[in-house]
């Protein structure tokens, strides 16, 4: 039975990781902050869990609960463009930081683990290409942004210096059951009241790359047989990009509404208009399919979003 360790379990992304990996057959050990008692932790996927940040005691803590871990997935870390430009320096100590002690503790403690860093798109800011591959170029517009692009160059530095087997995967729009933030979040609240008009931000043409959360999983499961050193590194994306407009038309079709919707025009500070991963070097090393189109995906985040209401 392979063990398993998440940063940032209790985090979105972090809790769909963890439960796979249990059904998968893994132990699974968790860090990050906030409480969870056992039995939550354990409905999650955790068979331990540390509350406190990613430094040398607690990761000896967890060490010792659970045994040396075969993999870990690394993603505790700033979570928000907003966030990082109201308290960049917060930011800094959650991505950057925390990775820098996470590598230290790995290069002395456990240096033959494979270690899968979940990053994001944000690094590259707005390019200006319909589809952005790997190599760049990298022009961050939030101190997230950079702060993503630090932590990456230090996980290179550590697979190249010291041999550490690691697997960056630069994620793109990660959306679905258990996120209550950001867009598809708060139009979903909004709806929910049926308003004849729905004033939104933005000019309604801003482009992402709109992942599913399962799809995303499967992602970073699959990049821990990649992990190596020098360092592996590969777009999370489905390389198609909608826009926010057509976004917000598709869940008021799901949800059977026909507001008339309206865009103010004026963009937020750290938000590049376009962000499309290029799958080139994603289907060269998986050929993975990905499972859910973006209608189906939204569906499905209507019928959780519905059900955490009723509960």
């Amino acid at each position: 039975m392979s063990t398993v360790w998440v940063t940032g379990a209790k985090g979105f992304i972090g809790r769909h990781l963890a439960i796979r990996l249990e059904q998968a057959g893994c132990t699974v050990g968790g860090i990050g902050h906030g409480a969870f008692p056992p039995e939550i932790a354990r409905q999650s996927g955790l068979s331990q869990w540390i509350n406190g940040d990613i430094g040398a005691h607690n990761l000896q803590q967890l060490l010792k609960l659970t045994g040396p871990p075969d993999t870990i997935y690394h993603l505790a870390g700033g979570s928000s463009v907003g966030l990082s430009l109201q308290t960049p320096v917060e930011d800094f100590q959650r991505s950057v930081v925390s990775t820098s002690a996470l590598l230290e503790w790995i290069r002395n403690a456990v240096p033959d683990v494979r270690l899968v860093v979940s990053s994001s798109a944000a690094v590259y800011g707005d390019t200006g290409l319909d589809r952005i591959p790997e190599i760049g170029p990298f022009t961050p517009y939030s101190p997230y942004g950079f702060h993503k692009r630090s932590a990456e160059l230090m996980c290179e530095s550590y697979a190249q210096t010291f041999g550490l087997k690691v697997a960056v995967v630069r994620l793109f729009s990660v959306y679905g059951p258990g996120l209550c933030k950001q867009l598809i979040w708060d139009l979903c609240n909004r709806l929910q009241h049926e308003p004849p008009r729905l004033e939104m931000q933005g000019t309604g043409d801003e482009i992402r790359d709109w992942l599913y959360v399962e799809d995303a999983v499967t992602l970073l499961v699959a990049a821990s047989k990649i992990a190596s050193a020098p360092l592996a590194l590969v777009n999370g994306g489905t390389g198609l990009g909608t826009c926010v407009r057509d976004v917000v038309q598709i869940l008021c079709d799901i949800l059977e509404q026909s507001p008339d919707i309206e865009f103010s025009g004026r963009t937020r500070p750290g938000d590049p208009f376009s962000l499309v991963a290029d799958t080139t070097r994603l289907q060269q090393t998986f050929g993975l399919s990905l499972e859910h189109s973006l209608r189906l995906g939204l569906t499905e985040y209507v019928n959780w979003f519905k059900q955490f209401h009723i509960n």
